[in-house]
């Protein structure tokens, strides 16, 4: 026992000797540090040297429970293999490094608890949701069979394996059981774009505050009134007091979170009728858990109306603001998340308002962000891509040195008494307020403040991850431009700024959507000037042909990539150099110059329609987890009108144009026009899953058809009516709007003479008389458009056997006859490309003033143009090349999770359906195997078309969670592969009680018992919750802290 103790005084001396090596002596607080290691060393009757005393203490420690925990923790950070102890999450290596990273920033000092600036969070919510419950979790809503829950399961794998350890669970089966279902909706629910997600985010505020507080050696009592003074985060839930009457599940879960986070309000908009006459009063409500497992409401201010003017959003924060009671205000959307350890530099980043950098005071600090979808999918990590270089690059230098930062949106920290006093932290009004949050940027310009932008502390932000999300979010942004544009804000701001700002401001804001309409309008003009040039034959000075310089033409397209140079640095900087060139070969690899120059159209076309014609709405886009397959005729509703028509019409001029010219270099001067018609067309498909399956391919085309034929139901059942509702604003448009129309159509008129005057198909009929006269064939043809025409008015009254025999014998007869003319006198080719221009023209000008009759035309160009999508992806659904390609490239970039493994996963479900950890069948298995060979069988047949090696590629692709996670689902066959089995839960470091937990380590469980004062929750990851069942929850003790009783000797 001597032995022992003498061994460990020895260690523990060296410990302290190889501390005091490491002060700095010339530090005051470094030499105050070594004087009290020397003393300790020094005291004879201290543990160094009384021999009684030391092994009295050692006893008394080895019966204590806290320090067998906190030694545990040590041991479990400090004498672990690098391997043991390196976090083996990605998402907590990219926390830990910023974080340490951050520590070396130019960062203000922190004051004391009491003496720092105190903030409210505020966060606005409509009905979205707040915690996910079992049907959410459990329902197939998609055709693959893929569950919200075996997604989740499945894409973070170590996660779960780490929740069924925390809950001591053996058997997945038992995650509903009554005592575990809360926890495991909270474990889905904060991996989710949740409420949920984003109030245990905020509440990390309160937990740094508590440890920052206990650092400081403050009581209890005293930590619980600064709490209350320093700190308060605000939900604005608008229809909270609704959703409470209607007794929806929502407003459940909303009390559990009141409940779990005593310090956390809901402000709500209230109504009740007020006299006999019916007037309604409106009030804003101020409510909170009591503790015992009910909600206290604590305000209640009658309001002069109805507060609900425009959107919604702008109301519910400004409303809420009176409840507020910090210096300042902090809001934060409902897709954000906050992290514990960036909480605890928060008191840093509020004296940021203390300095005055510039003559004007600091009003708004700015924030970074970081993106947390962006591993869901290829679309997702475009959004994460372009919102760093917006929120990273883009705000550093509109803050410096062009000091025109406004304020983009959360997670921005306002000061509140500065804005209260100058209409609130954004505008309401209808349409002219879409984009509210850049409003309260321009009053803070004109009313003198300023704004400032630091990168030490980031909060996480959920992004669009689907197609549509993505373009219905686009067409937003663009939209709130165009009524930015228009606004008197920002006719004050430009009347007040110098050149350099103004156009620092114009280039920085509303000015990137005019770039692109003038982007998009510029390309449009040169290919019908190409087009137009070659059918006058102009391509000539003179009777010398025009020497055109394409190659020159590709070398400054080429120039395009210099762009790549911020995002390769920042990326590069904060990632390493060789990951960032992964990232940038990825993007490009996977089509992301598709989708950009795509969405260039997507914010031109809403920019020019909202300046033109106005319109502008908010778009809700959702928060989905995975692309899914959408169907041709949902695709084709989406994106025909601001891209499908645009870029089959430039293919076409395109066409024309190589047809006619005489110039060389017909690649080199239009490979540029031809990339983007091609994005135009291509990318919807490209990035929707499974596109060149055929059997999703003739699925899609029979549904298109189907709604090309539909007469009622709405926009997604008739093409009629989608057709109505999209062209409903052409005939309301002022005169000078319709202007820039007229000018399309002498366009098309333009191109059609120049194709009748042409030599296009032009035949001698003199010498070869027809056989079937021409006369007799237009005849037949104009008859039988009559009767499709009687047959549409009359089809109603007709049995469907008979409607359908005509139908398809008037197709049958239009089919021949066109044939025929085009084969009895080819000149008929020229004048059907001229009469189809020309009818454009017609039709456009028709459509302006309301003309009914241009209905039939168009249906007959939206035909042509779905068969012009149509017809390729037929031929490449019959190679089937294309399909293995694109399947193995979403594979590789995490497109969607259910494209190569839809199946798997699907064997995945059946498997737990047939019996959770049982073995399965053998039909199962067999299916698996098949679908492994499959699998294998693509990936041989890209190797030999010159792709070069699969795993040398996939090796080079950058690593995504998605995919790492379902990889083991295609792993060599055993009997409970399909199963996500729990992992051991301690690494016995000494073969005994003390190595438990040290794997936990890796999950950031370091600020577990001993730093959150958790001392009720089991052992887990950063993000476990106290168990509940019920809404009433009772308050606990979960913010404790105990402080030594006296300061150590000096």
């Amino acid at each position: 026992v001597d032995a022992l103790r003498d061994q460990t005084r020895d260690k523990c001396r060296a410990l302290v000797n190889a501390l005091k090596g490491i002060m700095n002596a010339s530090d005051r607080e470094g030499k105050e540090v070594m004087d009290r290691l020397t003393f300790a060393l020094s005291m004879e009757n201290g543990f160094f040297w009384d021999d009684a005393y030391a092994s009295d203490a050692l006893d008394d420690l080895a019966r204590s429970d806290i320090f067998k925990s906190v030694l545990t923790k040590l041991q479990g950070l400090v004498a672990c293999h690098p391997d043991e102890v390196e976090p083996k999450s990605k998402e907590a290596r990219r926390r830990l490094t910023f974080f340490v990273n951050s520590l070396f920033m130019d960062m203000p000092n922190a004051p004391s608890i009491h003496d720092m600036f105190s903030w409210n969070v505020l966060t606005p919510y409509y009905k979205e949701t707040v915690t996910l419950n079992k049907g959410e979790l459990e329902s197939r809503s998609d055709a693959l069979g893929v569950s919200t829950m075996l997604y989740l399961q499945t894409l973070f794998k170590p996660d779960w394996a780490n929740f069924l350890e925390r809950m001591g669970l053996q058997d997945e089966e038992k995650v509903w059981s009554k005592n575990v279902a809360a926890e495991t909706r909270q474990w889905a629910s904060i991996r989710a774009q949740t409420l949920n997600r984003t109030v245990s985010g905020m509440m990390y505020f309160e937990k740094a505050l508590r440890l920052l507080a206990n650092l400081e050696r403050l009581d209890d009592d005293t930590t619980n009134d600064l709490m209350g003074e320093k700190f308060g985060y605000i939900v604005s839930c608008q229809v909270y007091g609704q959703m409470k009457k209607d007794q929806d599940p929502k407003a459940d879960d909303i009390d559990d979170l009141m409940h779990r986070y005593p310090h956390l309000r809901i402000a709500y908009i209230d109504s009740a009728r007020v006299n006999r006459s019916g007037e309604m009063g409106f009030y804003s409500c101020l409510v909170k858990s009591d503790g015992n497992g009910g909600i206290q409401e604590i305000y209640r201010v009658r309001l002069p109306g109805n507060p609900i003017l425009g959107e919604g959003k702008p109301e519910n924060q400004n409303h809420a603001m009176i409840f507020s009671r910090g210096e300042f205000v902090q809001t934060i959307d409902m897709n954000q998340e906050g992290y514990f350890e960036e909480a605890l530099k928060m008191r840093n980043a509020l004296q940021e308002f203390a300095k005055r950098d510039g003559p004007m005071p600091t009003t708004i600090l700015g924030l970074r962000e970081h993106i947390f979808t962006g591993s869901v999918s290829s679309l997702a990590n475009y959004m994460a891509l372009q919102e760093t270089s917006f929120v990273t690059l883009g705000q550093r230098v509109l803050t410096k040195p062009l000091c025109i930062r406004l304020h983009y949106g959360h997670p921005d920290v306002f000061d509140k008494l500065f804005f209260i006093t100058r209409g609130g932290i954004s505008k309401s009004s209808k349409g002219i307020n879409l984009s509210e949050d850049i409003f309260a940027g321009y009053n803070n310009a004109i009313r003198g403040g300023q704004v400032a932008f630091k990168e030490y502390l980031q909060v996480g932000k959920g992004r669009d991850v689907g197609m549509s999300q993505i373009y219905q979010f686009e067409a937003k942004l663009s939209q709130g431009a165009g009524e930015q544009s228009l606004s008197r804000d920002v006719y004050r701001l430009c009347q007040r700024l110098d050149f350099s700002r103004l156009l620092s401001y114009y280039f920085g804001g509303i000015g990137h959507y005019f770039s692109n309409v003038l982007t998009v309008i510029t390309i449009y003009i040169v290919v019908y000037l190409m087009a137009i040039l070659a059918l006058y034959d102009l391509e000539k000075i003179g009777d010398r042909l025009i020497t055109p310089m394409g190659t020159i033409q590709m070398l400054l397209g080429g120039l395009g990539l210099l762009h790549t140079i911020p995002l390769f640095s920042t990326l590069g900087v904060e990632r390493g150099w060789w990951a960032s060139l992964q990232e940038l070969i990825q993007v490009f690899a996977t089509g992301g110059p598709l989708h950009f120059m795509f969405h260039i159209q997507t914010k031109a076309n809403y920019m020019t329609q909202t300046i033109l014609v106005g319109g502008a709405k908010y778009r809700p886009t959702g928060r989905g987890f995975v692309t899914q397959h959408t169907p041709m005729d949902e695709l084709y509703r989406f994106f025909a009108s601001s891209h499908l028509y645009l870029g089959v019409e430039m293919g076409a001029g395109l066409v024309i144009m190589g047809v006619y010219s005489e110039a060389k270099q017909y690649f080199g001067r239009t490979w540029s026009l031809w990339l983007a018609s091609l994005s135009f067309i291509a990318s919807p498909f490209w990035f929707n899953p499974l596109t060149f399956d055929w059997n999703m391919v003739t699925s899609d085309y029979l549904k298109w058809l189907s709604w090309m034929r539909g007469k009622a139901g709405g926009a997604s059942r008739s093409w009629s009516m989608w057709w109505s509702e999209e062209t409903s604003f052409y005939s309301k448009m002022p005169l000078t709007s319709k202007g820039w129309f007229i000018i399309k159509a002498i366009l098309y008129l333009t191109v059609a003479e120049g194709i009748a005057r042409s030599d296009l198909a032009r035949a001698d009929t003199t010498l070869n008389k027809p056989v079937v006269g021409v006369t007799f064939v237009v005849g037949s043809i104009v008859i039988l458009f009559v009767l499709w025409y009687l047959l549409s008015m009359v089809e109603h009254l007709m049995p469907y056997p008979v409607r359908r025999t005509i139908g398809i014998l008037i197709g049958i007869g239009l089919m021949v006859s066109v044939s025929t003319v085009f084969i009895e006198d080819s000149n008929f080719i020229r004048y059907g490309l001229a009469a189809y221009y020309g009818i454009g023209a017609m039709c456009q000008v028709g459509l302006l003033f309301g003309s009914k009759l241009v209905k039939n035309f168009y249906f007959i160009h939206d035909l042509v143009c779905g068969h012009i999508i149509f017809i390729p992806l037929f031929v490449l659904a019959i190679l089937q090349i294309p399909h293995h390609i694109q399947t193995w490239l979403l594979y590789h970039n995490a497109l969607s999770s259910d494209v190569v493994v839809s199946n798997i996963l699907r064997y995945a479900r059946k498997s737990q359906e047939s019996g959770g950890t049982t073995a399965p069948n053998e039909d199962l298995v067999e299916q698996i195997s098949e679908l492994r060979k499959l699998v294998q069988k693509q990936e041989q047949m890209i190797e030999k078309l010159g792709t070069g090696n699969v795993s040398a590629t996939s090796g080079m692709m950058k690593q995504n969670p998605s995919t790492d996670a379902i990889a083991s689902l295609i792993k060599a066959p055993s009997r409970d592969e399909m199963n996500i089995e729990t992992q051991p839960g301690a690494y016995n470091v000494m073969g005994g009680k003390m190595g438990g937990k040290t794997m936990s380590a890796s999950n950031l469980d370091v600020w577990g018992e001993m730093a959150l004062g958790d001392s009720a929750v089991p052992q887990g990851g950063y993000q476990s919750t106290q168990t509940y069942q019920t809404t009433t929850v009772p308050r606990t003790s979960d913010f404790e802290f105990s402080s030594p009783s006296a300061m150590p000797p000096r």
